[in-house]
């Protein structure tokens, strides 16, 4: 019994300070103390007791003396660290150094501080932001025919574009003393949602000069001349931007461009000036066609060295006038049939003089780094809200279609078939919006948030790519016919877009959620490697140290919290809310330790089997979501109305996160291991499981009902709530109507089905329910409206052949052709 008590008494004083995370010096202390104990309690002799303090004492003093330790455990670790470490290319370092880690970086190390999430302030509108939104941008929304613009005439109309130039949409970055707006990120965001819910080219159109392009790497890399010429320029419409990265063999490896400049003399404006020979082909390129100045990246040479630097210099950006010699434009590319302008660029030994490389020659060869902190920055506003808003969208019109729309006497919304997509919907336009509301509120916090960026492009546009998909199902016939009442086919069509562009969602997923988060986030990874690389041993071992106590520290916090069901875990409030904050710093807490293990076993090999890293960038991606859902609903004073979509969007992320670890325990190569990292983290089982029904339930009927959550979610976009005959204005119209009229028409459905109202068409029931006093006149003129109404929301477009294929005259095309043959 007294050996049993000592093992427990010396498994529960490991827990405890490994929970704790105690320093070096406590545990030695410690164990001084328990040996000590053990004598007095009688549980050891003292001459067991002085042979432990005896075989103790040298590995006590080799711990804690860092001379001593330097020289017999690190200096041999630290040569096998050296040997093992792979090699960083320079856009390598450049990529991990640039932008900033935040928020996920507390996630990501095991004990987030959700104080302080709580207390980071999210971005309000200013009044001249809100008077924006709701003067110029709501008239470019009422401007904008989502069927001419993308079925028609594959362009915007011209006044359109004469609006965005006149009002400064392209300007929205671009300091007020330069003639811009200097808007907020999140006031960026909001524009870009809001044209987006009307038209996706108009808003891609708004998006791109805003994003990566000249006008942000002008303002954070521009000489001031540069600055003073281009910014007012752009910022009054004068000047269309693009800028010019990808091309047909480079996309994602954006490093491995083979456009290259070579550093020569040559003639400009009738003199000769040292500059740059270039030659380019790029493809993909966003408002190429229409642009005025191109935003070039090309790798840089010195052969001769003019420039008295290396030969080699590296990537390099500049600006380039698109009538400058050489430069060809004006071709365009169809992407998705989508109406924004989109085409090539090329150019064959174009010569430009130096000081047209963005911040003078003295930033030659750094402009991969520009582009990594300037991308970071747009990649969090941009595609995010494209994401949104059709996550809104979808939410919106759905909603009001389901109750509108009936089946089997009942609105489709009451099947629990759909229900289970509508509550995809709804949840995710719950977590779209929370997540786009602190992202890009990061950017007015002066933040450069490259990993998080990176989870809110892929996590937002892949809901999108589903609540359009899940649309899609519910609206059935009514989705898929293109025409002016479609509002769902055309960002249905776009879907590819948002996917593809900024970094596309495979390698977003595989390489650079956790291959950038792991290093930038983790407080020990990167400093170990400097430390490696600068032949640091006293840093180093100052470092290992740290990092195996910060190791032992989360795999026993992972521990405990899962035995405990996470009761032990973080939680800044009590109430509804207070489980998941510990359920979410439970699984923080599991996946610092995970992550730990996989680096350390793994090594540089984790880095190319992405789908085990992908899967842990997965949890860390959930974690963030979950905490933008919590920190939006407690931001709005947590009301109850919105428990079923918080409950939702939680449980889903928190399943997701169950899911991810055990992909990557099932397929993780030591199977040994992978047991004993499942029982440290899932120690009682799997805690988490999908969203309950009942919740969804809930969410799905929220949607049909108008104002409430629905409209607190989705207020950002423009819905036309009034206009009949815009597409989405008349469904907002209907479910008004019907919120009134349904009491009525259900009476009088039961009276059909009872055989009561009797007639072949609809005004024969009315007439005849009229005819027996069923209903007074004013009654049949408000079904018989009603009735009206509800046919125009679900009847869908039809045209002549020749308006859908008016290349063919009447009577020439296949179709035709063939009638002709079967009539004889």
């Amino acid at each position: 019994m007294t050996l049993i008590f000592a093992i427990a008494v010396a498994l529960a004083g490991f827990l405890a300070l490994a929970y704790a995370g105690a320093r070096l010096p406590v545990w030695t202390a410690a164990v001084a103390l328990y040996l000590l104990g053990l004598w007095v309690v009688g549980a050891a002799s003292g001459a067991a007791v002085a042979l432990a303090a005896l075989v103790l004492a040298p590995v006590a003093l080799l711990f804690n003396l860092p001379a001593l330790r330097r020289r017999v455990i690190t200096r041999p670790l630290f040569r096998a660290f050296k040997r093992v470490l792979p090699p960083m290319t320079s856009t390598e370092r450049e990529a991990l150094e640039a932008g900033d880690t935040w928020w996920e970086g507390e996630l990501f190390q095991g004990r987030p501080d959700w104080q302080r999430l709580r207390e980071t302030p999210v971005t309000r509108l200013s009044d001249e932001e809100q008077a924006f939104l709701d003067n110029q941008v709501a008239t470019l929304c009422r401007m904008l025919d989502n069927d001419r613009i993308e079925r028609e005439a594959h362009d915007l109309p011209a006044e359109v574009w004469d609006f965005i130039r006149r009002e400064r949409f392209f300007s929205l970055i671009i300091p007020r003393q330069y003639g811009g707006r200097a808007f907020s990120s999140y006031a960026q965001s909001c524009v870009v949602t809001r044209i987006a819910t009307r038209n996706i080219s108009a808003a891609v159109t708004v998006m791109v000069p805003n994003s990566l392009g000249p006008g942000e790497l002008l303002m954070q890399y521009g000489t001031q001349a540069q600055k003073d010429y281009w910014l007012p320029r752009l910022a009054d419409g004068r000047e269309i931007p693009c800028f010019a990265l990808t091309g047909p063999d480079v996309g994602s490896d954006a490093a491995a461009m083979p456009d290259y400049g070579v550093v020569c003399r040559g003639e400009h404006k009738g003199r000769e000036v040292l500059g740059i020979r270039l030659s380019f082909s790029k493809r993909y390129i966003t408002l190429a066609p229409v642009a005025t100045v191109l935003g070039l990246a090309f790798k840089l040479h010195d052969p001769d060295g003019l420039l008295g630097g290396e030969r080699d210099c590296g990537i390099t950006c500049a600006l380039v006038p698109t009538d400058h010699p050489g430069v060809q434009v004006g071709e365009r590319h169809f992407p998705m049939g989508m109406a924004f302008m989109n085409g090539p660029v090329q150019g064959e030994d174009v010569f430009i003089p130096l000081d047209w490389i963005i911040g003078g020659p003295e930033m030659a060869g750094r402009g991969w780094r520009m582009l990594m902190e300037c991308l970071s920055v747009g990649r969090a506003i941009s595609l995010p809200a494209l994401g949104t808003a059709a996550g809104h969208m979808s939410a919106r019109m759905t909603g009001a279609y389901a109750r509108i729309r009936r089946q089997f006497k009942l609105p489709i919304g009451k099947f629990e078939g759909v229900q289970a997509a509508m509550a995809r919907i709804g949840g995710y336009a719950y977590r779209l919006e929370a997540a786009r509301r602190l992202t890009a509120s990061a950017g007015d916090l002066g933040v450069k948030p490259s990993v998080v960026s990176a989870i809110a492009k892929y996590h937002m546009t892949e809901m999108m790519r589903t609540s359009l998909n899940d649309a899609m199902d519910v609206h059935g016939g009514r989705g898929i016919i293109f025409g002016p009442r479609n509002y769902l086919g055309y960002g249905y069509q776009a879907i590819p877009v948002g996917i593809t562009v900024e970094g596309a969602n495979i390698l977003t997923r595989n390489l650079m959620i956790f291959g950038q988060g792991a290093i930038r986030c983790h407080p020990y990874v990167f400093p170990e490697m400097e430390a490696a690389r600068k032949d640091d041993l006293a840093g180093f071992d100052r470092l290992l140290f740290s990092h195996i106590g910060y190791s032992l520290n989360r795999g026993v916090r992972a521990f405990v919290l899962g035995l405990t069901g996470a009761r032990l875990g973080d939680s800044p409030v009590k109430g509804a809310t207070a489980p998941y904050y510990r359920e979410l710093s439970r699984m923080s807490a599991a996946l610092a330790f995970v992550s730990d293990v996989a680096m350390g076993v793994l090594g540089g090999d984790l880095k190319r089997r992405e789908r085990l890293s992908a899967r842990l960038g997965d949890v860390l991606s959930h974690l963030y979501l979950a905490s933008a859902v919590l920190k939006f609903h407690e931001d709005a004073g947590s009301p109850e109305a919105e428990r079923p979509f918080l409950r939702w969007a939680l449980d889903d992320s928190l399943n997701a996160i169950y899911e991810a670890f055990d992909g990557f325990l099932r397929n993780f190569p030591n199977r040994l291991l992978a047991g004993v990292l499942r029982r440290v983290i899932f120690p009682l089982g799997r805690p988490y499981h999908p969203a309950a029904d009942r919740d969804g339930q809930r969410v799905a009927e929220a949607l049909m009902e108008p104002g409430g959550v629905r409209e607190r979610v989705t207020a950002i976009g423009y819905w036309a709530e009034d206009d009949r005959d815009d597409p989405m204005g008349r469904m907002e119209v209907a479910l008004r109507t019907l919120v009134a009229v349904e009491p009525l028409y259900n009476r009088f459905q039961k009276w059909v089905a009872k055989g009561e109202a009797q007639g072949f068409s609809f005004a024969e029931r009315i007439a005849d329910a009229r005819g027996k006093g069923l209903i007074t006149a004013a009654e049949a003129e408000q079904l018989q409206a009603w009735e009206h109404l509800r046919y125009d929301c679900i009847i869908t477009d039809a045209f002549p052949p020749e308006a859908i294929s008016p290349a063919a005259p009447a009577g020439r095309s296949g179709a035709a052709h063939w009638r002709r043959q079967a009539t004889g």
